[in-house]
Order: structure tokens, then C-alpha cells, then sequence
């Protein structure tokens, strides 16, 4: 059966409509997250501009662009679905195993390592038609989870403020990595080793700040042969050599289970840090996002209700 409307749409789809092609620039992408087709998107845009007269988006080459009038309505928009959501009850069920929603979650590639696999598994199993999209941590992260462009964020993100709920998933502490048959380190690593020993600095993730830190605290300079930007080709680097690399012991864990690595105590104390999952009070009561989260809270998660961050955090 078609899903081509009709007859003229009520006003509260065209709202919702307008919000999604807003975030998205694409009518690919919004009829994907509405779980439509593309023809019924065109259909109801179609219905939209003829009632606001106005273009409203129009193609470029950065994808479908706001005109002024669409940039003027967007906030009155919002408000409106907001309101809407208030007063309308209780949600509808988000259904996983009927649903062709498109996921977003924003994390490091450390997370990519060591969570990103498992949520993919999860989301396979119980909701096979979904789909999962791993996308940055960087400065449009705020924007990008009010909009709804990302779902969640994954990590130490200290920077979200206001207007995020966080949840803390569990805690980090640090451990070392070095090939299994190191030359010179054997079952114990000592904090003469570390001292002496050629390391690899992965220069990314927030929680590189922590590691400095400690290293300035502890008096310690390390001899960093090289630098990575992140953890791709890190085992292969540390299986083909003997430097050690210091990091969160999930991510160390995971590299050493499926590497000829050893895992090794860290020889000097470094501050843990706890992962959390964020997202924006506006999407706080969506059914889909509640089911994301409670998946990576089934997957991950030792914690107890959510915290919403105030002005003064």
C-alpha cells in the first residue's frame, strides 16, 4: 500500500516536516528519519510551500538551503512542536523491530574500539531494520543533538552544558599497552620502565588532558617517539615494536584481547574519568531516543537515574 497522502495534511505533520528538512538539508535524509518514502516527503513539501508561499529550501550545492523565510519560521516552529509534545499525552511506543529509523551517535574513535561494535550488535538483534550512523565530537556537537541531527553523544564531554541531560555509563581508569614479547618489559611494568622507554602519544580525546596532567604531577617526561591522532593503527604499531601507549583500560582491554599485546598496570596514578551518554532536553521524551539510550544503558551502563546539567555547571 502507497503512503502517498490524499488529502491535505494536518498542520501538526507539515510542523514536524519543516523541523526535520531544517535539521537534515536533505529529503533523503528526512524521509528516512520520518520512515517514509521520498515521492510522500516531495508530496507534503509541496503542500507546505503552497500554504506558507515561499520556497521555503531550495537546492545548492551544499544540499537543500533555508530561505529567509524558512530561517524566520524555524524557532516559531520548534516552539510550536515543543508545545505540541506537551499537550499531547503519552507518546507513542517506539517499536524496534518495525522501525527503519537512522541513528546517530557522536563519538571518539576510542569508542569506536571499544562500544561502537557491541551497539551495533544490539542494534542488529532487536531492531534489524534500524540503521547507525557513528558521527563526531567536535564544536557543532551541541547544535548537532538540538537539532536531532545526532541522537546521543558518547564520552567525556564536559563542554555540554545547559540544556543536556548526561548519565554516566561507567569509569575509566588508565592502564599501558605493549607488544606481548617486549625485548626489555616483561610481566611487570615499573615506573623506571616508563621513564625509559619510547612511548606513542595519542593526541585526541578529551581525556588526553587527564594523562598530561598526571604526567606533569608525577614529574615525568616521557620519550614520545610518535603521535597518532587516534587509535587507528595503534596495535599494529605497538606488535611491530617496543614502545607503550597509555590509555583508558576499556579501550586497552579491547586492543589487547584481539592483539599480541600485554596489558600493564599504569606505574603512576592517573585521574579516572567517567563515560556518560548526553543528549538534549528536547528530545528527552522521544520514544526512539528513550530506546537508544536505554539499549546503551542495557549494554554498558552502571548508573543511576539521569542528571539534567544546569547554568551552573
Amino acid at each position: 500500500m502507497s503512503d502517498t497522502p490524499l488529502e491535505p495534511l494536518p498542520e501538526t505533520k507539515l510542523l514536524r516536516l519543516f523541523d526535520v528538512l531544517y535539521a537534515q538539508g536533505s529529503v533523503t535524509a528526512a524521509a528516512q528519519q520520518l520512515g517514509l518514502s521520498q515521492p510522500t516527503i516531495s508530496i507534503w513539501l509541496a503542500q507546505l510551500r503552497e500554504q506558507l508561499g515561499d520556497p521555503l529550501f531550495v537546492r545548492t550545492s551544499k544540499g537543500m538551503q533555508p530561505t529567509p523565510r524558512a530561517e524566520a519560521l524555524i524557532s516559531i516552529v520548534r516552539t510550536a512542536l515543543d508545545a505540541l509534545r506537551q499537550i499531547s499525552g503519552v507518546a507513542p511506543e517506539f517499536d524496534p523491530t518495525q522501525s527503519d529509523r537512522h541513528f546517530c551517535i557522536a563519538m571518539s574513535d576510542a569508542s569506536h574500539v571499544n562500544l561502537l561494535p557491541q551497539i551495533l550488535g544490539h542494534l542488529r538483534q532487536t531492531a534489524a531494520s534500524c540503521s547507525l550512523k557513528a558521527g563526531l565530537i567536535d564544536s557543532t556537537l551541541p547544535e548537532r543533538l538540538q537539532s536531532g541531527v545526532a541522537d546521543l553523544a558518547l564520552g567525556l564531554i564536559p563542554e555540554l552544558g545547559a540544556g543536556f541531560y548526561q548519565q554516566t555509563l561507567f569509569t575509566q581508569d588508565w592502564v599501558c599497552l605493549t607488544c606481548a614479547d617486549h625485548p626489555r618489559i616483561r610481566a611487570r611494568l615499573s615506573l623506571a620502565d616508563y621513564r625509559r622507554e619510547g612511548h606513542v602519544q595519542i593526541v585526541s580525546g578529551t581525556g588526553h588532558s587527564l594523562l598530561e596532567h598526571a604526567l606533569r604531577r608525577a614529574r615525568i617526561r616521557r620519550t614520545v617517539v610518535l603521535e597518532l591522532p587516534g587509535f587507528l593503527g595503534l596495535s599494529a604499531v605497538l606488535e611491530a615494536g617496543d614502545l607503550i601507549v597509555t590509555v583508558p583500560r576499556q579501550t586497552g582491554e579491547t586492543l589487547a584481547s584481539r592483539n599480541a599485546l600485554r596489558l600493564h598496570p599504569c606505574p603512576f596514578p592517573i585521574a579516572p574519568f567517567s563515560v556518560k551518554q548526553h543528549w538534549h532536553t528536547r528530545f528527552h521524551h522521544d520514544p526512539g531516543n528513550r530506546w537508544l539510550r536505554q539499549a546503551c544503558m542495557t549494554l554498558f551502563g552502571h548508573s543511576p537515574a539521569p542528571r539534567r546539567r544546569s547554568s551552573s555547571v
